[in-house]
Parts: C-alpha cells; structure tokens; sequence
C-alpha cells in the first residue's frame, strides 16, 4: 500500500472505474468556504462542501524532487461583475487553503472513499480579475507552506531578544563577554 493511502482508496485506484474530484477550503474574512468540483451538495468531515462544477477550476499541481515552494492557481468563474468588489474584500493574504483528492464510490456520487488525499496544502498569495460585461473570473493565486522557508527570521541571541519569550532568563545575559573572551583549550596561559 502507498503511503497515505487507505486500503479502500487503494482498491478504488485499481479498479477500472474511477470516480475523482477535488474538495477545496479557503479561509475568508467572513468565514470558511468549502467548494467541491461536482454539483450540488455534498458532507465530508460533518461539514457540507458546495458543488460548483465547472465554474470551479484548480491549475495543476506539481510535485518534484526538490525542495520547492510550487504554488496553485484557484479558478472561480460566472462571477456578477458587480458582485467583484464585494468578493475581493474577503480575500487576504496568509490565509489558508487546502485541496483535497477524493474518489467516489462507483454509482454513488455523494458517497466519498475513505480518507480523501491532501493534495496541496497553503496560503493565499493575490487575486487577479478577468471581467467582461457580462461575468468575470477571479483567479486566486496561492503559494505553499515552503515560501516560510525563505523569510528571515529576525531573531537574535541576545538577552533583549530572550525577554520576549522568557521574561527573567539570564541565559542569554553572558553573550556579549563571551565574544572577546580567550578561551585557553588544554593548556594554561603563557604556555607555548
């Protein structure tokens, strides 16, 4: 069995009728939206996940053997152009999103196989609009959780800096003697 796979969804992967889609969480100013690539409604986790078809689309996602933040694009179509203000101000960045790889029982659109992939995991980066008079599309471009790797931490080893976390620690109180300290290894001073 692969890892992170259950027997059930291992079994569904080797039979000759495959039931996909994908199951996406966003976190918005005004709450949480569970969007799933199907129609009508659906429950997984006791939560309800809103069918949208084809008015939902998710750009590829890519995997590789480096260590590389690969971001993903959400698609979300038919939008009222007068409605884009209103869905833009929900949109921050850090915010989370997820996206699921689930599969379906074969003849049974509503029932999901246990234990659906997370197949990307992030934060929201910046929207962007293509609108014409009549429906508009907004695109929510979004970055991985490795883009943490490349922020600098502005932490030091310092006694102020240990204050923050631990007020009263001296640990920390000795480092600025120790930078012009000699330190004599296996042999006394003034020995050659």
């Amino acid at each position: 069995m692969r890892p992170g796979l259950t027997s059930d969804m291992e079994a569904a992967l080797q039979a000759g009728e495959l039931w996909p889609a994908m199951l996406v969480y966003g976190k918005f100013l005004d709450g949480e939206v569970r969007l799933w690539s199907g129609y009508g409604p659906i429950v997984w986790q006791e939560q309800t996940w809103q069918g949208i078809g084809t008015l939902l689309s998710v750009s590829s996602i890519e995997e590789g053997t480096d260590v590389e933040a690969r971001g993903v694009t959400l698609s979300l179509s038919g939008f009222d152009p007068d409605l884009l203000a209103e869905a833009l101000g929900q949109v921050r960045q850090g915010l989370p999103v997820i996206i699921y790889f689930v599969l379906f029982y074969p003849g049974s659109p509503r029932g999901i196989i246990a234990d659906p992939l997370m197949a990307w995991a992030g934060k929201m980066d910046q929207p962007t609009i293509n609108a014409s008079n009549e429906t508009a599309v907004i695109s929510l471009s979004c970055e991985n959780r490795l883009t943490a790797m490349n922020v600098a931490v502005d932490r030091r080893y310092t006694t102020e800096d240990q204050q923050r976390d631990w007020p009263g620690d001296a640990g920390l109180s000795f480092v600025y003697g120790m930078q012009d300290q000699q330190i004599y290894w296996g042999r006394t001073p003034g020995q050659k």
